[in-house]
């Protein structure tokens, strides 16, 4: 391709969109509404993954220790359940610290449980984290088998149906974004095919003075990747818009982890402006075909 028709296809594609005001308004308006649409689901999606992720990250194992044993055998213990494939911390809780935090969750400092029970009735205990959340019921059977532990906890039952939850979040999310990606190309595709259809008698007078496929495509695959673009740029505009206006409102409100990070934004807005010119081409694909069949 010389230099002379790369001019020729953006002068031509740049002349059709200031020729048919009507068909790129109403063009740049779909696929900024498709983008808007499509990158809302994107948001929800990673926000989703980011709450699951932290309910995830929170799954830890209580292990607790014979009242027999002595700081020697702890120190044991712990070493042992350290070198346990999959840990990735161990913290030594002591029946002292547990029962301040017991005395704390009621919400009352001078309520004393020891003084009232007469003793301290709760064990010395390790809290265990593992490297990977879904790991947490295998490293807690090893653990049990310790000699010196007399029980494990760490929410059975519950933690797998939460992991069953999260895994179809994930996956339900992710069709959707597919389902959306395709109503996209589909609605684009739509759009295009009424503004190629405007001029397909121009197409038609082109294939007949000897014009090949790809020489008439070009300009409309030029004119789709603007169309595209201009779109996507309009509705990250908006999105990023509502985006930080839903953060700043919703900063306060500390169990929603939203996502707020300048890199993962960013990644996502690239990914929506790329997203948007790929689109226009593949509609002026899937429009364009049938045209040259003449």
């Amino acid at each position: 391709m010389s230099f002379r028709n790369i001019v020729y296809f953006w002068r031509e594609a740049w002349k059709s969109l200031r020729r048919n005001k009507v068909l790129t308004i109403a063009s740049v308006s779909t696929v900024s509404i498709c983008i808007l649409i499509l990158g809302m689901a994107v948001l929800m999606t990673v926000n989703a993954g980011n709450v699951m992720k932290k309910l995830e990250s929170d799954v830890e194992m209580v292990a607790f220790l014979d009242r027999a044993l002595t700081r020697s055998q702890i120190s044991q213990i712990e070493e042992e359940i350290s070198k346990l494939d999959g840990v990735k911390s161990v913290k030594f809780v002591s029946r002292d610290t547990a029962l301040a935090r017991l005395e704390k969750s009621y919400g009352n400092k001078e309520y004393d449980l020891k003084s009232t029970l007469g003793k301290n009735p709760l064990p010395h205990s390790f809290e265990v984290k593992a490297k990977n959340p879904h790991d947490v019921p295998r490293i807690a059977s090893k653990v049990e088998k310790i000699e010196g532990i007399y029980k494990v906890n760490y929410g059975q039952g519950v933690v797998e149906r939460l992991f069953a939850v999260t895994k179809w979040v994930r996956v339900i999310s992710l069709a959707f974004i597919v389902l959306l990606s395709l109503g996209a190309i589909f609605l684009i595709a739509t759009t295009i095919r009424l503004a190629i259809y405007a001029r397909r008698k121009e197409i038609y007078l082109m294939k007949l003075v000897g014009a090949t496929d790809w020489f008439i495509r070009w300009p409309f695959f030029i004119e789709g990747i603007l169309l595209g673009t201009l779109g996507a740029l309009l509705s990250i505009l908006l999105l990023a818009g509502a985006y930080s206006s839903l953060v700043s409102n919703m900063g306060s409100i500390y169990f929603i982890p939203l996502v707020t990070g300048g890199p993962i934004l960013n990644q996502l807005y690239i990914a929506l402006l790329a997203a948007g010119a790929v689109l226009g081409v593949l509609g002026t694909y899937i429009s364009l075909n049938r045209f040259l069949d003449v």
